[in-house]
């Protein structure tokens, strides 16, 4: 049995307004960024974590090593961060860096036939949400291996993993591992900033394998009087 945190990277100086930022554009953390994934560091500063695993773009990278800074009050030091490219954000293409009033500007056709289908088809010069959900898949499976080499099929592991990740790529690895259409993984599912999402995997990948624990909480970085669902 595999229990799986998921999380996404905090705040960037790209993040607002709200534009595609991919892979060509990588930036670091804002100042409000490296508070939110310090608040997170606190949230999980209790957890101990067999592995710790992050995008290799820089915002994912920065957020990634803040949580590692912060030390177990009692237990092990923490694990070195790996870094897996397939957890690297969506690639969009000619759409990168652009906000979602511009691309309607400039490309609106291209980008309702693309809303219409984000699964099927590509960003232009970029992935789809099928691209994306195959590297995925690919990370799910080879962490599961990577569990069971380590503690038997049967054994419940002691630490979870944590996943530093990106909105695009974290929505369509719940879809992949839920057994959701990736089609729907911008209408129903949602990532914020520095979330905590965990995943429970006990026999494999696929529809009836991953037990969906915790959604989106962000009580570590809420304001009152805000609503717990943001």
């Amino acid at each position: 049995m595999l229990t799986l945190v998921l999380t996404r990277h905090g705040l960037t100086p790209r993040s607002i307004p709200e534009q595609h930022l991919g892979q060509k554009i990588d930036v670091g953390l804002s100042d409000e960024g490296r508070a939110q994934a310090a608040a997170l560091a606190a949230r999980l500063s209790s957890i101990p974590f067999e592995r710790i695993v992050a995008s290799p773009l820089v915002r994912a990278r920065e957020t990634a090593a803040l949580i590692a800074a912060v030390p177990m009050a009692a237990g092990p030091d923490r694990p070195a961060i790996e870094f897996d490219a397939r957890l690297a954000e969506m690639d969009y293409g000619d759409w990168e860096g652009l906000t979602y009033d511009q691309i309607e500007q400039r490309a609106a056709p291209e980008w309702r036939r693309w809303v219409a289908d984000p699964a099927g088809l590509r960003y232009p010069g970029g992935e789809s949400g099928s691209d994306v959900a195959a590297r995925a898949r690919s990370f799910l499976v080879d962490a599961l291996a990577h569990h069971v080499a380590g503690h038997g099929e049967t054994e419940a592991a002691e630490w979870p993993i944590l996943v530093v990740g990106h909105s695009s790529l974290n929505r369509i690895l719940l879809c992949v591992a839920l057994g959701f259409p990736i089609a729907e993984y911008r209408r129903r599912i949602v990532q914020g900033q520095v979330n905590i999402t965990v995943l429970r995997f006990e026999h494999g990948v696929g529809p009836a394998d991953a037990r969906l624990l915790l959604m989106n909480d962000l009580e570590h970085v809420r304001r009152p009087p805000e609503a717990p669902w943001g």
